[in-house]
């Protein structure tokens, strides 16, 4: 498998805890001389990774971006499930699925956005099409502070074959839409779900919604009309969770 690259302190960071041993080496820029980025090289020396000192230009040469922070590091991608199914089959017995569907998020900051609001929540896999939707790279990783590195992403052929198939699971999918005749407040969460939202103004595509076993509604009481996307996602995944710690 050949290396990719992260930057920023999270990205960078959470792969230093989690798996160091898959570094191959991590870039740092030493004109910066904060305590953040004393504290960071010293954690780098302690994991016995190899450290490269390296100019503004080439670090933004290797992320792709300016927004560095002053750190980038060449990975090993980490192993993961093959697919949603070898995934589903090998949770923990007892445990109560809770995935993340995302139809038509094109834009690299929101998936990031909606890969670290997933993590907080304890989602166990995050789905959306192969087309028209945004793959993992380095900004996603960067805006996603290390959860691109934790939580799973399943880019699939055909979404609502995959909501069928999780629907034949009895994992019950649920749709947001500013027409919904329920609210998210009013939607029973605490079982196996699938929270499937749509990009913000496009919303999710017909078959998409057609598929769902529901649909839910988020209150808005102010003049705009919709949230962004990683800011609905926030909002139905921690509702679900609220309801799972009753």
């Amino acid at each position: 498998m050949s290396a990719k690259v992260l930057f920023g302190f999270h990205a960078v960071g959470v792969r230093l805890k989690t798996a160091p041993q898959s570094i191959v080496e991590i870039y740092f820029e030493p004109t910066r001389r904060d305590a953040r980025m004393r504290q960071f090289v010293q954690r780098v020396g302690e994991a016995g990774v190899r450290l490269i000192e390296s100019d503004s230009a080439r670090l933004a040469q290797l992320a792709g971006s300016h927004g560095h922070q002053g750190v980038a590091a060449k990975v090993q991608p980490l192993p993961q499930a093959h697919s949603l199914d070898d995934l589903l089959d090998d949770l923990p017995a007892g445990t109560v699925p809770l995935l993340l569907v995302l139809d038509g998020v094109t834009d690299p900051h929101n998936l990031g956005a909606c890969l670290r609001v997933a993590d907080g929540a304890g989602v166990h896999a995050v789905i959306a099409p192969k087309d028209h939707a945004a793959g993992i790279n380095a900004t996603v990783a960067k805006v996603a502070s290390g959860a691109a590195e934790t939580v799973p992403y399943f880019m699939v052929t055909n979404l609502a074959r995959t909501l069928g198939e999780l629907k034949e699971r009895s994992i019950w999918c649920v749709g947001t839409s500013d027409d919904a005749p329920k609210t998210l407040y009013q939607m029973d969460l605490k079982g196996p779900t699938a929270l499937v939202l749509g990009a913000e103004g496009d919303g999710m595509r017909q078959l998409t919604r057609k598929t769902c076993d529901e649909l839910m509604a988020i209150p808005m009481q102010g003049a705009v009309e919709s949230l962004n996307v990683s800011v609905a996602s926030g909002v139905c995944l921690y509702e679900a969770v609220r309801q799972r710690l009753l």
